[in-house]
C-alpha cells in the first residue's frame, strides 16, 4: 500500500502543474490546503493536476478536486486534471467528474 498523498509543483511561465502521488483520503485535508495555496496566481494562469502517480482517491479526495476547481474559478484560473489511471480513473468516471472538469488527456 502506498503512502499518504504527497505533491510536487512544476512551474512554467503560463502554467503550474501539481503532481499528486500516493493515496488521497480525508486524512490529507491539511496537506491539500498546501496544494490550494499554490493557486495564488494571476487570472488566466493554467493549473493542472497530474494524477498519473495517484494510486487511490476516496470520496473526500474527490471532494478536494471540487474545492480546487471552485478555487480556480473564483480566481479566474484555467483548471484541468490529467493522467488519472486505473482505480482513480474509474472513480472519476463513476462520479461523472468528466462532466464537471476539463480532463486534459
Amino acid at each position: 500500500m502506498s503512502a499518504a498523498m504527497d505533491f510536487s509543483v512544476r512551474e512554467a511561465p503560463a502554467s503550474t502543474e501539481i503532481v499528486l502521488s500516493g493515496r488521497m483520503t480525508f486524512a490529507d485535508h491539511d496537506t491539500f490546503r498546501d496544494v490550494i495555496a499554490t493557486f495564488e496566481r494571476p487570472a488566466g494562469h493554467r493549473m493542472v493536476f497530474d494524477l498519473s502517480r495517484l494510486d487511490f482517491v476516496d470520496s473526500s479526495g474527490l471532494g478536494m478536486f471540487i474545492i480546487a476547481r471552485d478555487t480556480a474559478q473564483r480566481r479566474n484560473l484555467d483548471f484541468a486534471i490529467r493522467g488519472a489511471r486505473d482505480e482513480v480513473r474509474r472513480l472519476i468516471t463513476i462520479a461523472k467528474f468528466h462532466t464537471m472538469f476539463n480532463i486534459a488527456d
